[in-house]
């Protein structure tokens, strides 16, 4: 995408994104799809293993689909978002449960050495400067520490950006990226591209064209006659996802070292060494 549509989307202060993100977000009760619910559950499940009797930080938080499944499991948990708006509707459905807290993802607010656990879903692309984000991981967490990150793959030949993105990192760069501030990285598909049904299958070079025409809708409503055109049905999305709410399906280990073109969304875990 090129800056002068980012900028017509949001605006940069001092390396701080100036949004509050309700353009490019599904609230809860909003029509999505199924895979959608799934992909959520499905990447709150695979961090529960990390977060259990931890203490736990998750940026870019949302609406907090996965606050109340973490919260259950960390000896700690603390959640926060760049978009106040956003904020609110989390607040409004946990009330007492889980503290929300509003922060830059590149300037936390919070002491040296006080998580075990960072978490940044489906967010790394919204941040001007990931190296900022990263360097705040290694000093907020504790030796040992770990970050986990879940990204759509942009090295799939359909791959569509979000209209507020900036950089989206494939599996060699966040490797990279993560080396660099001395983490260690593990990799891991989710949503294999060949488990598509065969709508989505046929309909695969036509997103890719619409994608890289531009006329890839911009709105939530355009969004979603798209979405029933490729999809079919639509669900509501959930407020909180709960524990059975979606069969757990353990992601895949892949290579570090190149491109991964098989799944639709990476997991990555990155430990200080």
């Amino acid at each position: 995408m090129q800056r002068s549509q980012k900028q017509a989307w949001c605006t940069i202060k001092g390396g701080r994104v100036q949004s509050d993100y309700l353009s490019v977000t599904e609230l809860p009760g909003d029509e999505v799809t199924v895979e959608q619910v799934d992909r959520i559950c499905q990447r709150y499940y695979w961090a529960g293993t990390y977060c259990l009797g931890k203490e736990v930080l998750e940026a870019g938080c949302g609406t907090g689909q996965g606050a109340g499944y973490l919260a259950g499991l960390a000896r700690r948990y603390r959640a926060g978002d760049y978009s106040e708006k956003i904020l609110r509707i989390a607040r409004a459905h946990y009330g007492e449960r889980v503290m929300f807290q509003q922060f830059d993802a590149q300037q936390m607010p919070f002491e040296k050495d006080s998580f075990d656990v960072v978490i940044l879903f489906e967010a790394l692309y919204y941040l001007p400067s990931a190296e900022r984000f990263i360097a705040e991981c290694r000093r907020v967490l504790r030796p040992g520490g770990k970050v986990l990150i879940a990204t759509a793959n942009k090295d799939l030949y359909d791959f569509n950006p979000s209209p507020n993105s900036f950089s989206y990192y494939g599996v060699p760069e966040l490797n990279d990226l993560f080396r660099r501030y001395g983490f260690a990285s593990s990799f891991f598909g989710n949503t294999p591209v060949d488990g598509l049904s065969l709508r989505q299958r046929m309909l695969r070079p036509v997103k890719k064209f619409v994608a890289n025409s531009g006329l890839m809708p911009r709105t939530m409503a355009g969004k979603k006659i798209l979405k029933r055109l490729v999809f079919g049905s639509l669900v509501p999305m959930p407020a909180e996802i709960v524990v059975g709410m979606v069969r757990d399906v353990a992601p895949v280990p892949i290579p570090a070292d190149g491109p991964d073109r098989k799944h639709k969304v990476i997991f990555c875990v990155a430990k200080i060494l």
